[in-house]
């Protein structure tokens, strides 16, 4: 453990790293999920070690191309992007259920990097190889926590209800649905063309927004199933390095002239943007 300025990092898996692979990482194509719309490409990652049942099942149902001419058919500004099949379609039945995989307990040996104690969902936040997480020691639980750009289950009331229908948080922190959903994925690319999905939602007035003008989800592939050629190659920071730990305590100090009133030292960890950046191979 490394103590900086209040800050913790774990640097347990940073023994035999390649010096040049510290500050990034590059996820595992399998993993990884490529999802088209008309006005760009997303890509996801996957996150089996937290989400394990939802991952395999998202993946088939994405390699079966389940999604292909779904649409973005809840999208509410501020809040969440939402899509799947049509309710009761043939397409939508029989896709098993899903019991919730809200929480776990947290393994010692995570390369967890702390943000914050006394958040206000969570006794502890921080970082899980790019994931942002929420803990409670009293609890001796984890889960992840409702940053913009993850990928979550929907579900009915009933907690064991997901299967297909996913969403997307595009605003604000929904962090209220922590521990009642489930996460299994972020958006590491092509966040800008989520932003753009047309909202289904309308202000008091309006005329309503018709099926058709609903966004539609061209296609859903793994990257691994896509040629070479066709692929995106993304590296992704690492959220158990040094220059990340650094970048933390400058972004929680503020001590730009910018500030000419320190603001309090608090940092959400839906604050804190993991960057990626395209790899040329």
């Amino acid at each position: 453990m490394v103590v900086l300025r209040g800050l913790i990092i774990s640097l347990a898996l940073i023994g035999g790293i390649a010096k040049a692979d510290i500050q990034w990482r590059i996820p595992d194509k399998n993993n990884l999920v490529m999802m088209t719309l008309p006005q760009g490409k997303v890509v996801v990652e996957l996150a089996p070690e937290f989400a394990p049942k939802h991952v395999k099942q998202f993946k088939n149902l994405v390699k079966k191309q389940h999604y292909d001419g779904n649409k973005f058919y809840r999208v509410i500004d501020g809040f969440v992007a939402q899509a799947g099949p049509k309710d009761g379609s043939a397409k939508d039945r029989g896709v098993p259920l899903l019991a919730l995989e809200g929480e776990w307990g947290f393994k010692k040996d995570w390369p967890f990097t702390l943000v914050q104690t006394g958040d206000l969902f969570a006794e502890k936040t921080g970082f899980v190889n790019g994931f942002s997480v929420g803990i409670s020691v009293s609890e001796k639980k984890s889960w992840l926590t409702h940053c913009p750009g993850v990928i979550a289950m929907a579900r009915g009331n009933n907690k064991n209800s997901g299967s297909s229908h996913f969403y997307i948080p595009n605003g604000q922190a929904p962090r209220y649905l922590d521990r009642l959903m489930t996460i299994f994925g972020r958006v590491i690319y092509g966040m800008e063309h989520v932003q753009s999905i047309t909202r289904t939602a309308v202000i008091e007035g309006q005329a309503p927004i018709t099926a058709d003008k609903y966004t539609p989800i061209v296609r859903m592939q793994m990257m691994s199933d896509i040629p070479k050629d066709q692929q995106i190659t993304l590296a992704v920071e690492r959220t158990d390095s040094p220059e990340f730990l650094a970048r933390l305590v400058k972004r929680k100090e503020r001590k730009n002239p910018f500030f000419f009133k320190a603001p309090p030292q608090v940092l959400d960890v839906c604050q804190v943007p993991i960057r990626s950046k395209l790899m040329n191979e």
